[in-house]
């Protein structure tokens, strides 16, 4: 199975095989959100395990 290229640029697999994305809401409207929110969507999330397990099928 190829890699989904999408994919690999918006997700990454830690060393212990962790899924990390980025929150959404970063590119536009920001002039709103409070500067607090502004830097809590900065940092990478971590999937909950369901979702990471479809993800690392289609990474790798």
């Amino acid at each position: 199975m190829k890699t989904r290229k999408s994919l690999k640029k918006r997700f990454k697999i830690t060393k212990t095989g962790k899924v990390l994305r980025r929150p959404a809401g970063q590119n536009h409207f920001r002039g709103k959100k409070s500067g607090k929110r502004i830097r809590k969507i900065r940092k990478w999330k971590i999937m909950p395990k369901p979702l990471a397990k479809k993800i690392k099928k289609l990474i790798s």
